[in-house]
């Protein structure tokens, strides 16, 4: 049987265009919404899609319904702009005035989101990992770098200090170098945690967890290849990221590029006091 008409809600990178591709490869219908701003201006060109600024979520439900979708996949990062920027429609409007707080933190946001386009508007929503399961890393090394004890003990750190980060909704990733955390991730997101840590990241650790009780089917934590390019610019020796909950976009172009850099790359279980 083939699977329900699917609705992309396509935001910036690449995972948007692998989600197209699979459904490709799937046999299945999809729509594209691809938000101003934050998605690629040229990767849907050819594909069914429609442009839509993020705060117009009325017309964003109209558009899915006219496609006759059925389920929905959030894909991609959304930088989050001050309200006054995002000028919301009266369906958003109505959206931030119902659930008040819960809306101001990622993931509150878009759990809350979630429930609504679920639970008012009658769509279901996925995961990205529910389409396109081999993204998921699992646990052990990626690529032909290898840990070492003193970064196995910054990625222990790094795990802890991020999964308290995610506890109070703020990020997903830390740097840690020479057994002290020397950056937290905020709304800026990962690039931007990168660029502040600068050369006191040196021969440290990124790690990159979820968020602990994240809904799954929104901004689970995800590397590509421009992370491992920042990465080696700042001068981190390697990447942990959480093993079941963490996307590698296009691992294998990830990997090759990491053992270019010399970095290495794993995939951890933040439950195991040691890792190895």
């Amino acid at each position: 049987m083939m699977p329900p008409k699917l609705g992309i809600l396509a935001g910036g990178g690449e995972l948007p265009e692998i989600i197209v591709q699979a459904c490709k490869t799937q046999g299945r219908e999809f729509f594209v919404v691809a938000f101003e701003g934050q998605a690629s201006n040229h990767a849907f060109v050819d594909e069914p899609h429609e442009w839509v600024r993020l705060g117009a979520a009325g017309k964003t439900v109209d558009l899915l319904r006219k496609a006759a979708v059925e389920e929905l996949v959030m894909a991609g990062s959304i930088y989050r702009p001050p309200m006054s920027a995002l000028r919301p429609d009266i369906w958003a409007a109505r959206f931030f005035a119902r659930f008040g707080a819960e809306a101001f933190g990622d993931d509150g946001l878009l759990s809350a989101l979630i429930k609504t386009l679920e639970n008012d508007e009658g769509f279901r929503v996925l995961g990205a990992d529910e389409i396109v399961p081999d993204l998921v890393a699992e646990e052990g090394t990626f690529g032909a770098i290898g840990t070492n004890p003193e970064a196995l003990s910054n990625i222990d750190l790094g795990v802890e200090a991020a999964k308290q980060l995610g506890a109070d909704d703020l990020g997903q990733a830390a740097v840690v170098c020479g057994g002290k955390v020397i950056g937290l991730e905020d709304t800026a997101g990962t690039d931007a945690l990168l660029e502040r840590v600068g050369d006191d990241a040196c021969g440290g650790v990124l790690v990159k967890v979820s968020k602990p009780g994240q809904e799954r089917r929104a901004d689970l934590p995800s590397i590509g290849v421009a992370t491992v390019e920042r990465v080696s610019d700042a001068g981190i020796s390697g990447i942990a990221v959480e093993a079941g909950s963490t996307l590698i976009i296009r691992r294998d172009d990830v990997v090759r590029a990491a053992d270019a850099a010399g970095i290495f790359i794993v995939g951890v279980n933040p439950s195991k006091t040691e890792l190895s």
